[in-house]
C-alpha cells in the first residue's frame, strides 16, 4: 500500500503555519520548520512494515499549493495521512474534499489533538474516510493500513465510515510499548527539511527526538489550557538507554551538533540522572548541545549542575505568569517565587533558559499583566533567563480551560480560523489591542541594555555572533506577529 504522510501548503498572508509537533499553532512571520515525531514514527513503522511510505510536507518544501497537489495527484497514494489542529482544520477539510474529487480513490485520514476533542465534527464538515484519536497515532496507523489490507482488526480509537453511517472502536487506549519503536528512519522522512530554520538550535544542523509521551505533571489532569492533554491523558516513557543509544546514532550518522527532545515534559529523578550520566560516560555531552522541555518545580540545584555536566544547553519552561493565582488556576504546581529559585539555579549552573509566558488570562487585569512583563524584564536583566517566547491565551477544544471558559460563557467565538494567536478568542478583563501590545512588550524584554550587554560579553565564538543575530531576527519577527 502506498501512504502519504501530508502536511497541505496553507497560503496565508499572516506568514507560515507552525502545524508540525506543535502543541499551540502559530503563523510565523519568520519561517519555521518543527519535526514532527510522531509522524516520523509513523512513516518508519509503515516502511518497516513494508509500505511505500511518501514523505510529504509541503510546508517544510515550500511548496505551491497547486504544486504540492499536482505532486501528490501524480503519486496516486491509497492512502492520505492528515495532521490537523484547530486553527486549519476548516482548510483540512476544504484541502480534503479537493482531494477526494482528483483521486477518488485514496482514502484520507486526520489525526491530532483537535481531531481527538471532537472527531465527528470532521466527518459532518468534509469527506474524510477515518479520525484517529490520541496521541498513538504512529502505531494506529500502521493498525490502520494494516486493516485496510484485511490483515488485522482496528484497535480502539478509530472513526471510521461505513454505509453512510460513522462507527468508532471505542476510547483510544495508550497501550503501545514505546521502548519497541524503532530508531526513526530520518533519510525516508527528510530531516534536513528541519535541520536549519529552527529557533531552537544553537548549532545546526539540529535535529528533534521525542523520549516520552507527554507530560508528568499529571494531578487534576495537568495544566489547563495544553491541547496535548488531550492526546496523552497518562505518561509513559522510553528507557534512558534507547535515548543515549539513538543520539550517538545521530551524532555519527547525520553528523547532528544539537539534539532537542520534546517530550512534553523531560522525565527527571533517576531516569534524568541515569541518562545524564551515560551521556558522559558515552562522551556525548562533548560533541552535541542537547535541549529539551522541562517543569518547574521537581530538579535541585545539584540536578541542573548534573545536566551541564551531561551537554544540555536550553531548558524550555512554561512560566506563563507572574500571578501565583493563575499560577495556581492553571494548575502548574508551583509558585513564582520557586520559578525564581530555578531560573537562578539552571542559569547558574551554565544552562540557558527559555520562558514562554501568556497574555489574555480572562481573570487577569492589564496591571497584572503588566507585572508578568516587569518579571521577564527583571529575569532577563538579572541573566535567569536568555530567550523568551510569549503567546495570546487560547483555549483548544478538549481541554479544561476550553469547557471552563465554555461553561463561563467566555468565548467570544468557535470560528475555529480565529484559534491561531493573532486575537482574542476569550472574553477578558483587557481588550485585544492591549492583549497584543502586552505581547510585543515581552518580547521587548530582551532589549534591556543590561541584557544586551551580558549578550555581547557572552560571544566566544562566531557561531555565538550568529546565534544572536538569528535570534534578533526571530524577535523581531514575533513583534511583527503581534502587531496591531
Amino acid at each position: 500500500m502506498k501512504i502519504a504522510i501530508s502536511y497541505p501548503p496553507l497560503e496565508s498572508d499572516k506568514g507560515v503555519p507552525l502545524l508540525s509537533q506543535n502543541r499551540q499553532f502559530q503563523w510565523f512571520c519568520e519561517p519555521t520548520y518543527i519535526y514532527p515525531m510522531v509522524p516520523a514514527y509513523a512513516a518508519t513503522l509503515l516502511s518497516k512494515a513494508g509500505h511505500d511510505v511518501v514523505w510529504d510536507d509541503g510546508i517544510a518544501e515550500e511548496k505551491a499549493y497547486d504544486k504540492w497537489l499536482d505532486d501528490l495527484v501524480k503519486e496516486e497514494p491509497d492512502l492520505i495521512a492528515i495532521e490537523t489542529k484547530t486553527p486549519v482544520v476548516k482548510r483540512h477539510w476544504q484541502i480534503i474534499n479537493n482531494l477526494k474529487e482528483l483521486i477518488p480513490r485514496a482514502k484520507v485520514v486526520l489525526m491530532g489533538d483537535h481531531v481527538t476533542a471532537l472527531p465527528l465534527e470532521s466527518f459532518e464538515r468534509s469527506r474524510v474516510d477515518f479520525v484517529i484519536t490520541g496521541g498513538d497515532y504512529d502505531f494506529l496507523l500502521l493498525n490502520l493500513a494494516e486493516w485496510l489490507e484485511g490483515r488485522s482488526k482496528l484497535e480502539p480509537g478509530i472513526y471510521y465510515r461505513n454505509n453512510g453511517k460513522i462507527k468508532n472502536t471505542g476510547d483510544f487506549q495508550l497501550n503501545h510499548d514505546l521502548n519497541s519503536l524503532p530508531f526513526i528512519d530520518r533519510d525516508l522522512t527528510k530531516w534536513q527539511l528541519y535541520a536549519y530554520k529552527n529557533g531552537n538550535y544553537k548549532r545546526t544542523p539540529g535535529t528533534y527526538t521525542m523520549v516520552g509521551r507527554d507530560c508528568w505533571h499529571r494531578k487534576n489532569g495537568g495544566c489547563t489550557f495544553c491541547a496535548w492533554t488531550v492526546l496523552y491523558p497518562k505518561y509513559r516513557v522510553r528507557k534512558p538507554e534507547l535515548l543515549a543509544e539513538e543520539i550517538g546514532l545521530l551524532i555519527k550518522k547525520y553528523r547532528v551538533k544539537e539534539v532537542f527532545d520534546d517530550t512534553g515534559t523531560f522525565p527527571a529523578g533517576n531516569w534524568l540522572r541515569r541518562f545524564c550520566k551515560l551521556m558522559i560516560e558515552e562522551g556525548h555531552s562533548e560533541k552535541i548541545y542537547f535541549s529539551c522541555n522541562m517543569r518547574f518545580g521537581a530538579l535541585s540545584k545539584e540536578d541542573y549542575e548534573l545536566m551541564a555536566e551531561a551537554g544540555f544547553r536550553m531548558l524550555l519552561f512554561g512560566l506563563e505568569s507572574a500571578s501565583d493565582e493563575t499560577l495556581k488556576r492553571i494548575n502548574k504546581g508551583v509558585t513564582v517565587n520557586r520559578i525564581i529559585d530555578e531560573l537562578k539555579w539552571a542559569s547558574e549552573a551554565g544552562l540557558e533558559p527559555h520562558i514562554t509566558i501568556m497574555v489574555g488570562y480572562p481573570w487577569e487585569s492589564k496591571e497584572d499583566a503588566m507585572k508578568t512583563v516587569k518579571l521577564a524584564r527583571w529575569l532577563f536583566e538579572k541573566g535567569y533567563a536568555s530567550t523568551l517566547q510569549a503567546t495570546i491565551v487560547v483555549p483548544y477544544p478538549g481541554t479544561r480551560m476550553f469547557e471552563e471558559c465554555k461553561k463561563a460563557g467566555l468565548l467570544a467565538t468557535e470560528n475555529w480560523d480565529e484559534y491561531d494567536m493573532r486575537r482574542l478568542v476569550i472574553k477578558a478583563p483587557i481588550d485585544e489591542e492591549d492583549v497584543k501590545e502586552l505581547t510585543q512588550e515581552l518580547y521587548k524584554s530582551f532589549f534591556t541594555p543590561k541584557y544586551v550587554l551580558r549578550r555581547l560579553f557572552s560571544i566566544r565564538s562566531l557561531e555565538d555572533v550568529k546565534f544572536i543575530i538569528k535570534g534578533a531576527k526571530k524577535v523581531l519577527g514575533h513583534i511583527r506577529d503581534f502587531a496591531t
